[in-house]
């Protein structure tokens, strides 16, 4: 599922939300609609005037809160609207939503052993990996689509779907993806439109390097 390889010179950003309550607690969010804390609303505000600069063509978002409310910082600096899509929601983990790291660690260790191992794991009886692609990547693409000759597409979403979207469309194999450190909260990776399809540019850049604190990690 790689990018056509026009040449067209088109570019995602992929954008983590800001910092969650869950996320400081290490608590697994998964489709749990959690708001932004204080400081996650200022992190979104920093970020969009970084990101307003790159002069993007199109905002599309997950439609949980903690996302939708980091894609209305970008939406007031830009003037752009947003479509917001269920498909980019974070990774849904049944059981695991709710706990915390150390919870989950102590309750379903094999099953986190296994996933850390690259194989495909339904966490908590949830999604897996390859299927919070399937769903998220075609949505990616086809705004991407949309996008005039090297015009910006800028997708505001969760740690894991980010990942595992940014793996399809490097058309890296699913055990792979776990090479791809997570993101910290607002910040964001870079897909760059190259002969060959999509390349990576930047990964978790915006800040000075801070903790990946979220169901990716």
């Amino acid at each position: 599922m790689n990018g056509s390889g026009s040449g067209r010179g088109r570019k995602i950003v992929l954008w983590r939300h800001g910092q969650t309550a869950w996320n400081l607690e290490r608590r697994f969010q998964g489709t749990t609609d959690i708001e932004l804390t204080e400081t996650g609303v200022g992190q979104a505000r920093r970020a969009a005037r970084l990101l307003a600069s790159l002069r993007p063509d199109a905002i599309v978002a997950s439609d949980l809160r903690r996302a939708a409310a980091t894609a209305a910082e970008l939406v007031s600096v830009t003037g752009l609207g947003v479509t917001h899509d269920p498909a980019l929601r974070e990774t849904y983990a049944g059981a695991w939503q709710g706990l915390t790291h150390e919870e989950i660690v102590g309750q379903y260790g094999e099953q986190y052993a296994a996933w850390k191992r690259g194989e495909p794991v339904r966490r908590g009886g949830g999604e897996l990996e390859t299927e919070v692609a399937d769903r998220a990547a075609p949505v990616v693409l086809e705004h991407a689509d949309k996008l005039p000759d090297a015009g910006t597409l800028v997708v505001v979403s969760h740690g894991g779907t980010i990942r595992t979207t940014i793996g399809r469309l490097l058309g890296l194999e699913a055990h792979h993806w776990e090479g791809l450190g997570g993101l910290s909260n607002c910040c964001w990776s870079v897909l760059g439109e190259g002969a060959r399809g999509w390349r990576l540019l930047e990964h978790n850049a915006g800040t000075l390097p801070e903790a990946v604190l979220g169901d990716d990690d």
